[in-house]
């Protein structure tokens, strides 16, 4: 039979883990301008070796925000009623989700088209009246193969657009079902025990590895995008339901070794079949076999580096709240919106300097968190602009009187 303990009031752990994990996002999307992968913009001296490195978070990075999103959701049902949470969380996801796709993000639709007509001389392609063009969706930014670039698009943004939906959902789930989040938790109490913690997760993802992403991948564009959405609102139910566990932070914390071992050999075997089979065109392809054994490989690494991560953050993180995490936990947002434009924009004019690789990657990451947190520094303190930035709108003297963010 399963024991609940009594509920968690705060967790510390997933606060920290969630500024982590948008902070990893920044290096991730560094890395991305120097893979060899497609992206907005890329170096004229693309780096194959960092692959296995980005490789490292690919399968479980987007997931566990998820995660860490349901149980925040979690603490805020839990103390209003399900209209302010709905009403509470459309002032907070619409405005900032409106607000990048019109103003943040086309400046990285703007260098992808400017980098494309560089290494296409003689395309039709211009930049002319580009926000015009942008914001109405005319530009006819298409290359010779029919792709187009579809604008206005909310590239990184997709993320807080499917979290908004998938709130929507839960909200309604609430409504009709009064007391959802004990039953969904009590049901993962049920299901993550034992070795099913590690297996029944690992088994779920895995098929949805072999099933829905084979025939439709990810799009990234809501409303044709399944594999994507079984997975991330799966994970959003599990943040929800485990937030409130002592049973499950207990379990977590007990395998969390385990789960670390399990995660970097998955992640060494992915690498390897990555660089073996999938790295670029020409190469020798897996039998059928292999390539559904990868899919089951890409599942244990996502899934035990998700219970390592949580199990360490529940061991260490537990106590650890204090004014860095509550200026960190505001500031991630703001972070989010702002890092991928920054990244586009700097690394695409930093590539013109013939700086040395290394050197060039150390200011791009280090001028991203700058830009990062003089973003969040300025927005904070205007009561206007704060809401276009995922922050609680306060009057002008409420900011005034604010003590200094770590006093």
């Amino acid at each position: 039979m399963t024991t609940t303990s009594p509920p968690l009031d705060r967790r510390y752990d997933l606060d920290w883990i969630r500024v982590g994990a948008f902070f990893l996002l920044i290096l991730y999307h560094t890395g991305m301008f120097y893979v060899p992968w497609d992206w907005h913009v890329k170096t004229p001296h693309p780096v194959e070796a960092l692959e296995p490195f980005m490789l490292l978070t690919n399968p479980w990075r987007l997931t566990l925000l998820f995660l860490v999103s349901g149980a925040a959701t979690r603490f805020m049902a839990d103390k209003v009623s399900v209209g302010k949470l709905t009403t509470t969380r459309i002032a907070r996801l619409l405005p900032p989700l409106i607000f990048a796709m019109f103003v943040i993000v086309p400046p990285q639709s703007y260098y992808q088209i400017v980098e494309y007509i560089a290494a296409h001389p003689g395309t039709p392609l211009t930049v002319d009246n580009f926000w015009i063009r942008y914001a109405t969706a005319s530009g006819r930014w298409c290359g010779p193969d029919g792709n187009c670039l579809i604008t206005p698009t909310w590239n990184h943004m997709w993320f807080v657009a499917y979290l908004f939906v998938y709130t929507m959902v839960l909200a309604a789930m609430l409504l009709l079902w009064k007391r959802a989040g004990e039953h969904i938790q009590k049901a993962a109490e049920w299901l993550l025990k034992g070795m099913g913690l590690l297996i029944w997760p690992v088994l779920f993802l895995g098929m949805l590895r072999a099933t829905l992403y084979a025939k439709y991948g990810e799009t990234h564009a809501l409303i044709d995008d399944p594999y994507v959405h079984a997975v991330s609102f799966s994970a959003f139910l599990l943040g929800f339901g485990l937030a409130k566990s002592q049973v499950l932070r207990d379990r977590l914390t007990a395998v969390r070794w385990p789960a670390l071992v399990l995660a970097v050999a998955a992640w060494a075997v992915w690498s390897w079949m990555v660089w073996t089979y999938w790295r670029h065109d020409g190469l020798p392809q897996p039998t059928p076999l292999v390539g559904l054994a990868g899919r089951f490989v890409f599942a244990i690494q996502g899934w035990c580096a998700i219970v390592a991560i949580l199990g360490f953050g529940a061991k260490h993180l537990a106590n650890r709240g204090g004014p860095a995490l509550r200026y960190l936990t505001l500031g991630v947002f703001p972070f989010y919106l702002v890092h991928q434009t920054l990244i586009v924009v700097m690394a695409h004019h930093l590539a013109k300097l013939g700086l040395p690789q290394g050197l060039e990657g150390a200011i791009l990451v280090v001028a991203t968190f700058a830009g990062c947190f003089a973003t969040y520094e300025a927005v904070r303190r205007i009561p206007g602009v704060r809401i276009l930035f995922g922050l609680k709108a306060q009057p002008a003297e409420a900011v005034a009187k604010r003590p200094p963010a770590f006093a």
